[in-house]
């Protein structure tokens, strides 16, 4: 279950907020929040993924993908704005290095 959530913002000003920890959307609509979120790279590797494994992959996804969108924000120039809850458990959860 997610526990804690990151804001991200770019040098542009668009925000996004990641949630960190299990996927319960991924468990449940599969590769549809990655689309609703903009992830479209992700969004296909689940969905081609859980159709070459009859639907197997959809069962492992949900507990990695909040922190592939996490490192996919910081790899396309993101920057944590804010984020809410305990921050050594979201550095270990995240597998990142938090500022503040």
């Amino acid at each position: 279950m997610a526990f804690a959530t990151i804001t991200f913002e770019n040098k542009s000003g668009v925000v996004k907020d990641a949630p960190v920890g299990f996927s319960w959307t991924t468990l449940f609509f599969w590769f549809f929040p990655a689309l609703i979120r903009g992830d479209w790279f992700w969004a296909m590797i689940i969905f081609v993924a859980s159709l070459v494994t009859f639907g197997l992959a959809s069962l492992v996804f949900p507990f990695i993908y909040n922190r592939l969108y996490i490192q996919s924000l910081l790899k396309n120039n993101y920057e944590v704005r804010n984020y809410s809850g305990d921050k050594v458990r979201i550095e270990a959860k995240a597998q990142i290095k938090l500022r503040k």
